[in-house]
């Protein structure tokens, strides 16, 4: 008896999933609108690992510097090491499988057991999208490329990856190699 409505349930079931299909197409769902080239263009603004879609400009880290005081140092802080917001400079990390005396070790040094921004990221060119796309937190987007740049270059130099009198834009962003690139598994 179970069986019987089981199966009856069943090819019931399967009836209305075919009406369904079958009469799907006379009903066009009209949802949204189609872009234009122009709309795709502007709304591609993905940074690749390799440095593709970088924009045209430049920052220097001085620059840079000036531009985090103004727009990224009340929730960051000064060194970028305080303030509520995500840490950009300092730890190198929490507890390793490979190094269990790590956290020992970084409460001797520092007393920081939080990873930052330049310890965590593999890519530098992640740093520029990131800032690009969310940053300042109030108005995001308002920054101009070359700002941007800049500011890249100064959570870089608060990392110890650049110095303080580089410029930094679409061709050496992608070379800087970052401390956490080899603590991922990349893609080939």
């Amino acid at each position: 008896m179970y069986l019987f409505r089981l199966q009856r349930r069943s090819l019931l079931m399967a009836g209305l999933m075919v009406s369904f299909t079958i009469h799907a197409e006379q009903f066009p769902v009209n949802l949204g609108t189609l872009l234009t080239e122009e709309e795709i263009t502007r709304a591609n603004i993905t940074i690749y690992p390799d440095g593709q879609n970088l924009p045209n400009g430049q920052g220097s880290v001085l620059e840079g510097r000036k531009l985090y005081n103004d727009q990224c140092a009340f929730c960051h802080g000064e060194s970028g090491t305080e303030g509520p917001a995500h840490r950009l400079a300092g730890s190198i990390g929490l507890f390793s499988i490979w190094d269990p005396l790590r956290i020992k070790r970084i409460m001797e040094v520092n007393g920081l057991l939080v990873m930052s921004t330049g310890q965590q990221w593999p890519y530098a060119t992640t740093i520029f999208d990131f800032v690009r796309r969310a940053m300042p937190h109030p108005t995001a987007k308002s920054l101009s490329n070359n700002q941007v740049y800049a500011i890249t270059g100064y959570i870089l130099y608060l990392n110890d990856l650049v110095g303080e009198q580089d410029l930094i834009d679409k061709n050496n962003l992608p070379q800087i190699e970052m401390p956490a690139f080899k603590r991922f598994v990349h893609a080939q």
